[in-house]
């Protein structure tokens, strides 16, 4: 992987400018591999998405914002739903293997998403698994008249498995 700085070649002149690197490839499988801004817009191009962020959620910090914000202040809004994933992903419940399963929890974290219901729409937050420690998660705000939960759910899960953090 790399991150940094990248030459490219402009068309028209011929030269070199730097262009800061969003995304790489993963070489082996020639699949483009998006970073935090082309993640956020690839999410809110799902129907009925309102809002989106990625955050960590041991700071409650948005690593990257678009759209809109429930309350208006999409720091406030990290900062809160922060404090809902620690929650889940910190109980020893949801941590637990299904009954008959293998014993000990499986690697990753215990817990997939959260969603959270209300009567105008809906909140999602998915934790994205890395080869590293992470407390990081996607956040998106879907509209509950226009949005489609399931189709949200399998994109975030896409979206979180493809995300890449440096």
């Amino acid at each position: 992987m790399y991150h940094g700085k990248l030459p490219e070649l402009l068309p028209d002149a011929g030269t070199l400018r730097n262009l800061w690197v969003t995304a790489v490839r993963d070489v082996g499988r020639g699949v483009r591999v998006p970073g935090i801004d082309e993640c956020l817009l690839e999410v809110m191009r799902l129907p009925g998405a309102r809002g989106a962020a990625v955050v960590d959620w041991t700071s409650g910090l948005a690593l990257g914002t678009t759209g809109e914000s429930p309350n208006g202040d999409h720091e406030a809004t990290a900062a809160e739903t922060a404090e809902v994933a620690r929650m889940a992903a910190e109980q020893p419940a949801f941590a637990l293997p299904p009954p008959g399963g293998a014993g000990g929890p499986r690697p990753g974290p215990p817990v997939e998403d959260v969603i959270i219901t209300t009567h105008t729409g809906y909140h999602v937050l998915r934790f994205v698994e890395t080869a590293f420690d992470s407390s990081v998660f996607l956040y998106l705000w879907l509209d509950r008249a226009e949005g489609n939960l399931a189709l949200a759910r399998l994109r975030l899960g896409e979206m979180a498995e493809r995300l890449v953090l440096a």
